[in-house]
């Protein structure tokens, strides 16, 4: 018995050594090739993501717009009025008429300096070194019981952590710390239901938050976009 546990001990060290000399780049290079590799990646320019979020006991239909690098659209049916905000890489506008806005609001500045970050459609990890990104290894936790590397993200002054599943190389699961309105505020964002479109793109098809969960129904790629949609005009 005392034998056993010795060698079931070496063997878990082995084990223990082995996932600890995971890189930084070789789990980077894990999540790429497990969303179709850099090439497929790098042809991403587009994605009109269309579905339903579901918050407060309500399911609100939603349609996302992405271009990548310069804008994002989101609209959102509410009790029958059409509200939608708009991110840019200069700024970002919101409509909601359900909150009895009637013409358009620019952001605060630290609301979209949080919200610039989606509209990068390939992803932080995706070249990042070419965006100033710094990446490091900081362990392994469990994600929904689930094996995961945890990445540490460091871009400016804004740190963030991704986890990412040992056996599929998808991002389970993103925490950070924002401050808006003066507060600090932890963010965390789960991810699943990974499908491929008909365009060979990989994306989350369910996304949780502390705003609620997104479900997609239909998500397309590389579709034409004019980019009038990114203006309030």
């Amino acid at each position: 018995m005392k034998m056993f546990k010795i060698i079931a001990a070496a063997a878990f060290a082995v084990s223990a050594l082995s996932v600890s000399a995971q890189t930084a780049d070789e789990i980077v290079a894990k999540h790429i090739a497990a969303m179709g590799g850099a090439e497929k990646l790098a042809s991403l320019n587009t994605v009109k993501m269309e579905g339903s979020i579901s918050a407060q006991g309500m399911d609100i239909p939603i349609v996302m717009t992405k271009t990548q690098s310069k804008g994002l659209r989101l609209d959102l049916e509410i009790m029958g009025t059409s509200n939608y905000q708009i991110i840019t890489d200069k700024s970002g506008w919101m409509f909601m008429p359900i909150q009895q806005m009637d013409s358009p609001q620019e952001l605060p500045a630290e609301q979209h300096a949080a919200a610039k970050s989606q509209l990068d459609i390939r992803g932080i990890l995706f070249n990042y070194k070419d965006k100033g990104v710094s990446v490091e290894a900081a362990g392994t936790e469990k994600v929904n019981g689930k094996d995961a590397y945890k990445l540490k993200v460091v871009k400016g002054n804004e740190t963030s952590f991704c986890f990412i599943d040992m056996a599929t190389g998808y991002i389970l699961k993103t925490t950070s710390k924002r401050e808006i309105e003066g507060q600090s505020m932890d963010l965390e964002s789960t991810f699943s239901d990974y499908k491929k479109t008909a365009e060979g793109f990989i994306f989350p098809y369910s996304i949780t938050s502390t705003q609620g969960t997104i479900t997609f129904d239909k998500i397309t790629a590389n579709i034409p976009v004019d980019e009038k949609i990114y203006s309030t005009n």
